[in-house]
């Protein structure tokens, strides 16, 4: 799949939806400017400005990160950090339970699904 910014999907399924820049940027509760720098791609929309881009096209912040060709976590890599936190041997029972709560409450309270961040630019 080809990869291309968040900004030009967005762009994209805005233009679909036959909604313009200035309507669509009301919707979203997002500035007319601020929209117009994130469907150029020079500005990298928020988790809570995506959602709210993606409420408004009615799709899901996950379904354009997917159209964009930006891979989504898929938790594996959850099970992966519980499953080193458990088998660490520097850690006490107890420092890995106290471990793990935190590491729990941290995904708690933020978005379970993120996006991979793209590879660094090779110079």
């Amino acid at each position: 799949m080809k990869r291309t910014s968040i900004g030009e999907t967005i762009r994209k399924q805005r233009e679909l939806s036959n909604v313009s820049m200035r309507q669509f940027a009301e919707m979203a509760g997002i500035s007319n400017p601020y929209l117009s720098q994130i469907e150029r791609g020079l500005r990298e929309p928020s988790e809570r400005v995506l959602e709210a881009i993606a409420e408004s096209l009615e799709t899901s912040s996950e379904s354009l990160y997917e159209q964009a060709g930006i891979p989504v976590e898929d938790g594996s890599e959850t099970a992966a950090a519980r499953a080193a936190i458990e088998a660490d041997p520097a850690l006490t029972p107890r420092q890995r339970r106290t471990l793990l709560d935190v590491y729990d409450a941290l995904l708690a309270a933020g978005p379970r699904k993120r996006r991979t961040p793209p590879p660094a630019a090779e110079h």
